[in-house]
């Protein structure tokens, strides 16, 4: 192994880690991109390529955090935040450009009736609580053990949870992701098993009138990427309605599943939603959006609102141009172009691991697709866990893979753009077969 990853020489990357670690921490501002010996730095963007300050050429199948769904370059995204550029990158005003894309994304998810941005997801689904909270007038949210849902303390509780920690199945404890978390914070979240319906409901309902909303991803990456089964989808609907409480659905990541985004392709209303990522064609941008009631918490027009919400660059008109851009090339046809490509990834790396004669499998949907090095049946969070050796290896197989030419995350999740073809893919499943006899 050692010889595979060795790697291509970085010397002017090496020169710049040196730089930044007299000013940031670690040399680093996003924990996600950190690499050792040291961080490699991007020089451009072309398709599905980037092209690194060394000049060496890397597919991309990750897209910037499954962000950049139609690569690098894209024309149309291109010719719109040229012609915003040169009107004015942001104002103290609202631009007819917001207005615009709202009406998409209403067109597009039937659940949507009013949306208001943010410049993260993870600031959406902070909005999102507040919302829930201001609306039903209660304190609690509760969210699915190992689900990621951004960096807010509440969103991110027993994000990554070890068996040491989680408790009973029957009463997982609510377990902090980031050390200083205040034990009020994690008292305020109710903790569920994913695809574990009776007893996610049992838990549910002990929470009674004290639960604000249930915060749900219908695929959650670090819970495995393994898609929620329908009933138990079917009994998050049926319970917050019971209960009184909101359903929100954090489609951050998932809206690129298809046209109408997961909640269309899994048929589920919820009450509100929570997206990013790819509606901002490639700038930072967030939203929030649902039932006109429920957003009326946001509306200043009667004066005060319940969920006072601002943000300087909120709605700024260089994510919402190329915002629009980006999702009218996401047509029907784009969608089914993306379905194949994941399907012929699926379908490669099985071939592989059969090869090789290692254990493993393929989770996801559409664009979005993680491979396991286990053979065992996976539902939710704790039958993905891996356990130490098991992470390590991914993690490992990922920097070989680096160092092969093709950038996946590190626990081995990969997300396809339209700039892709099925050559692509077919280069991506080689690095992988020169790759996975180390990890036999």
């Amino acid at each position: 192994m050692s010889d595979i990853m060795s790697g291509p020489a970085t010397p002017n990357s090496e020169k710049l880690y040196a730089r930044a670690r007299e000013v940031m921490p670690g040399g680093n501002t996003r924990t996600t991109v950190y690499r050792k010996p040291h961080q490699i730095y991007a020089r451009r963007g072309d398709g599905c390529r980037i092209t690194d300050i060394d000049r060496h050429v890397r597919i991309d199948a990750l897209g910037n955090s499954t962000s950049l769904i139609h690569g690098y370059g894209n024309r149309q995204i291109l010719e719109a935040a040229t012609r915003q550029l040169e009107a004015g990158t942001c104002f103290g005003m609202p631009t007819e450009s917001e207005i615009r894309l709202s009406e998409i994304l209403c067109d597009r998810l039937p659940s949507v009736e009013q949306l208001r941005y943010t410049n993260s997801g993870t600031e959406a689904v902070m909005n999102a609580i507040k919302a829930a909270r201001a609306y039903t007038g209660r304190p609690k949210i509760a969210k699915c053990e190992g689900a990621y849902h951004g960096t807010y303390d509440p969103a991110e509780t027993s994000l990554d949870a070890s068996p040491a920690t989680w408790g009973d199945i029957d009463r997982p404890g609510s377990v902090p992701a980031a050390e200083g978390t205040p034990q009020g914070v994690l008292d305020d979240v109710v903790v569920i098993p994913f695809n574990n319906t009776p007893v996610a409901e049992a838990i549910l309902r002990a929470s009674g009138n004290s639960l604000a909303a249930v915060l749900v991803d219908v695929m959650p990456n670090r819970a495995g990427l393994v898609p929620a089964k329908s009933d138990y989808l079917a009994m998050l609907r049926r319970v917050t309605r019971e209960l009184g409480a909101l359903l929100v659905l954090d489609e951050v990541i998932t809206f690129r599943l298809g046209y109408n985004g997961a909640q269309g392709r899994f048929d589920i209303d919820p009450d509100l939603t929570t997206l990013g990522k790819i509606i901002g064609g490639g700038f930072a941008i967030g939203a929030i959006g649902g039932l006109a009631e429920v957003m009326s918490v946001f509306d200043p027009s009667k004066g005060k609102p319940a969920v006072p919400h601002g943000g300087t660059f909120s709605a700024n008109p260089m994510s919402m141009s190329a915002g629009i851009a980006a999702l009218e090339e996401l047509t029907p046809a784009a969608f089914e172009k993306l379905e194949a490509l994941g399907d012929r990834f699926d379908q490669g790396i099985r071939a592989c691991f059969a090869r090789h004669g290692i254990k493993g499998q393929v989770t996801g949907l559409g664009s979005l697709r993680r491979f396991h090095l286990t053979d065992a049946p996976l539902s939710d969070y704790r039958s993905t866990f891996a356990a130490a050796d098991g992470a390590a290896r991914i993690s490992a197989l990922a920097k070989v893979l680096f160092d092969e030419g093709v950038i996946i995350s590190g626990n081995g999740l990969m997300a396809f753009s339209t700039a892709m073809e099925g050559a692509d893919i077919d280069e991506i499943v080689r690095a992988f077969d020169r790759a996975l006899p180390a990890f036999a």
